[in-house]
C-alpha cells in the first residue's frame, strides 16, 4: 500500500508513475478528494469536541453555583448528536479511502522499463548456449506421456483440466528438484520453513492479492480461507503485526508449498502441460530487510535463482519487466526465462521482486532504526523455483532420440542413482 502523504504531496509524480502501470489520473484524483473530505470532518469533529469540553466544564461551574445550566445542556446534547454523525461519516470515508489505497499498485523504481504490455522488458543477460539437437525436440508433455510418468488424462478425469498426476520416476524427479532447490538455498543462507497451506483474508490483503485479486484464487465456501496462491504470502505474513528488531535483520526465507491458481483469463493459455497448471509445486524465497539494503538484496535474490538453473545446466536469460508487466506490489522485478527447446522459446520460470514498502505497509511489517523511530521493513520475493517449470525444462532439454530423458548430474544423488528415465522404468 502506498502512503497516502506521499500521493498528497507529490501528487502530480505518482500520477506519472502510475500512469505507467494503467492507473488514471481521475482515480488518483477521487481518491484525494475522499481524503481531504476525511481530513475536513476530522478537524470539525476535534473542534466539536473541543467546544463540547469546554462548555461541559462551564455546566459544572453553573450547577456549582446552583445556577441553570438547561440551555447550554441542550446545546451540548445538539453538538454531541452531530460529533456522533460526523464520527460515522469518517468511519465510512476511513474506509473508502483505505479501499482507494488499496486497489493502487507499487511505485515502480525509475529504472523500471515503461511500457503498458510485456513487449518492452529489457535483457539483461543470457547464460547458456541452447542445445542443438539431432532430432526434432519434443515438447515435455509428449516426453513425459510417452514415458508414462505424467498423466494428463487421469487427471482431468478425477478433478478436471490443468492438473496432472507425476507417477513412477516422474513422481521422484518432481521430488529430487524440490529437495535440491531446498537444500541449495538452505546452504545460500536461507531459512527453511513449513508454512500453512491455507490462509485468512487478512493475510492475502498484507501481500497484496486482496482486494483486487479475489477471482485469481480458490476460496472455502463460508469460512475466511484461502488457499494460497504461492508461499509467498504465509512467509511474509509471518511477522505481520510485527516489529522485527533491527539486529535480526536481514530474515531470508524458503518454503515448499502447493500453489492453487484459479488462472483466470488464461482461457486457451499452455491448455497442455505443466506450465499452467491449477495447482503446482513451488519453492519460493522471502526477504525482510532495511530499506537502504533492499535493492542489493534484489540482485542477490535473482543470483541464487539463476544458481539453481546454472546447476542444473539450463540456459536462460534475465529481463527486467515493464512498467505494466510487473506484478501489482512490485517496484522492480526480474523474471528468470527458461530456455524450452520442444517449444523454441523461453518461458518464464521464477520472478524475483522487490516490494519495497508496499507489503510491509499493509501488513504492518516494522522495525526499529538507529534513533528508536519504527520504520517499515522492504520485502523481496522470489521463486526459487517453480518445481513443474523446472521438471518440464529438464524433460525437453534432457531429452534423447529414443525418447529417453537423462537425469542433469546436480539430481543424480536426488533421484538415488538414477541417471536416465526410460519407459522401462514404468510397470504399467
Amino acid at each position: 500500500m502506498l502512503d497516502i502523504k506521499l500521493i498528497r504531496q507529490k501528487t502530480d509524480f505518482v500520477k506519472e508513475k502510475l500512469a505507467t502501470r494503467k492507473v488514471s489520473a481521475q482515480e488518483i484524483d477521487d481518491l484525494l478528494a475522499l481524503d481531504e473530505q476525511r481530513r475536513e470532518l476530522i478537524v470539525k469533529s476535534e473542534t466539536m469536541k473541543a467546544t463540547r469540553n469546554t462548555v461541559s466544564d462551564e455546566i459544572s461551574q453553573l450547577k456549582r453555583n446552583r445556577e441553570n445550566a438547561d440551555d447550554k445542556i441542550a446545546e451540548m446534547r445538539q453538538v454531541s448528536a452531530e460529533i456522533k454523525q460526523i464520527d460515522e461519516q469518517l468511519n465510512v470515508l476511513k474506509d473508502q479511502v483505505n479501499d482507494g489505497l488499496s486497489r493502487l499498485p507499487n511505485i515502480p523504481n525509475d529504472n523500471v522499463p515503461v511500457g503498458l504490455d510485456e513487449s518492452g522488458s529489457v535483457e539483461l543477460r543470457k547464460i547458456g548456449t541452447p542445445r542443438e539437437f539431432d532430432f526434432k525436440p519434443k515438447q515435455h508433455f509428449e516426453i513425459g506421456e510417452d514415458l508414462g510418468i505424467l498423466d494428463f488424462e487421469r487427471a482431468a478425469k478425477v478433478s478436471g483440466s490443468r492438473f496432472v498426476y507425476y507417477v513412477g520416476m516422474g513422481a521422484r524427479l518432481e521430488r529430487a528438484v524440490y529437495n535440491f532447490f531446498l537444500t541449495e538455498n538452505s546452504n545460500a543462507g536461507f531459512k527453511e520453513v513449513l508454512p500453512p497451506y491455507i490462509v485468512n483474508s487478512d493475510s492475502m490483503y498484507g501481500t497484496g492479492q486482496f482486494p483486487k485479486f479475489t477471482e485469481d484464487v480458490y476460496q472455502v465456501n463460508g469460512e475466511d480461507m484461502t488457499l494460497i496462491p504461492t508461499a509467498e504470502v504465509p512467509l511474509v505474513n509471518f511477522f505481520r503485526d510485527n516489529v522485527i528488531p533491527e539486529e535480526d535483520l536481514p530474515v531470508w526465507f524458503t518454503a515448499l508449498s502447493p500453489a492453487f491458481r484459479s488462472e483466470a483469463g488464461s482461457a486457451g493459455r499452455d491448455t497442455r502441460g505443466l506450465i499452467r497448471l491449477h495447482q503446482f509445486n513451488k519453492v519460493e524465497m522471502v526477504k525482510f530487510c532495511k530499506p537502504e539494503d533492499s535493492w542489493d538484496e534484489l540482485e542477490s535474490l535473482t543470483k541464487q535463482a539463476e544458481s539453481l538453473l546454472q546447476k542444473l545446466g539450463l540456459p536462460y536469460h534475465v529481463i527486467t519487466l515493464t512498467t505494466g508487466d510487473m506484478s501489482f506490489t512490485a517496484a522492480m522485478t526480474h523474471d528468470l526465462e527458461v530456455w524450452m527447446p520442444g517449444q523454441d522459446q523461453y518461458r518464464e520460470i521464477s520472478s524475483c521482486s522487490n516490494t519495497t514498502d508496499f507489503q510491509a505497509r499493509r501488513a504492518h511489517i516494522q522495525y526499529r532504526d538507529d534513533d528508536g523511530k519504527l520504520q517499515f521493513v522492504h520485502t523481496l520475493n522470489g521463486s526459487g523455483l517453480a518445481v513443474g517449470r523446472a521438471v518440464a525444462a529438464i524433460l525437453e532439454n534432457y531429452q534423447n532420440a529414443d525418447g529417453s530423458v537423462t537425469v542433469p548430474e546436480a539430481l543424480v544423488p536426488y533421484m538415488g542413482g538414477v541417471k536416465t528415465i526410460t519407459k522401462a522404468d514404468q510397470k504399467f
